[in-house]
């Protein structure tokens, strides 16, 4: 289960982005569920459902597409918190706390522990097509896509923080270099993110501060 730590820098690092993007992003009326749903139906693309074909799971893209989703539902929840980030991790916690497994949905109730992970994307789909989010269910999905939570967080945290690195030096401009020393930057974010503690309450800003080490010695 995500501890406090962890939940409390990715709200914290998601209201940051969303902050740089438009300072006023809590009134501007995004639909961040209906890019989750999107992103959703992209992630049963990868997992594979068509049965008149040959189709094989990709792993790899549907974790890409579960840190993309968990990028939207964390500003769902922050909206629903009024911006409140402490009250956002507080929300959080207390549905993972819960143990909660059975969601209800279309005057249905699914345990998402009996579900196939083809359903159990399905019924996010709807959900989120329904302006709902279930954290347990997404975090059920984690699991049955191999995914550890320390996974999740690190790649939530990875990608964050690069896009914050990208906008910092020039990315909307179009000055950025996204490769340095014959290496794209998505590279040399894996290199620096191995080499340090994940448990540390400052690993964001350490790996911020690793990119910009390598990026001005380039």
């Amino acid at each position: 289960m995500l501890n406090a730590q962890q939940l409390a820098t990715m709200l914290s690092l998601q209201d940051k982005m969303n902050a740089k993007v438009n300072p006023d992003w809590l009134n501007a009326g995004y639909g961040y569920l209906r890019a989750a749903m999107v992103e959703s139906v992209e992630a049963i693309e990868h997992h594979g459902w068509k049965w008149w074909k040959a189709q094989h799971k990709d792993l790899p893209q549907l974790q890409m597409e579960l840190v993309d989703i968990w990028h939207f539902a964390l500003s769902a929840c922050i909206i629903d918190a009024n911006g409140d980030v402490d009250a956002s991790a507080k929300s959080i916690a207390a549905e993972l706390a819960s143990g909660q497994t059975v969601v209800a949905f279309d005057n249905q109730n699914y345990d998402v522990t009996q579900l196939s992970l083809l359903d159990n994307l399905e019924l996010m789909t709807g959900l989120c097509a329904a302006k709902r989010f279930s954290v347990p269910l997404f975090m059920h999905i984690v699991e049955q896509c191999d995914m550890s939570v320390d996974e999740l967080y690190r790649q939530y945290v990875g990608k964050n923080v690069l896009n914050f690195f990208r906008q910092d030096n020039g990315y909307k401009e179009g000055t950025y270099v996204k490769q340095w020393s014959g290496r794209e930057d998505n590279e040399h974010l894996v290199e620096v993110m191995n080499a340090l503690d994940l448990s540390k309450p400052e690993f964001s800003d350490l790996v911020y501060q690793g990119l910009q080490a390598r990026y001005q010695s380039k």
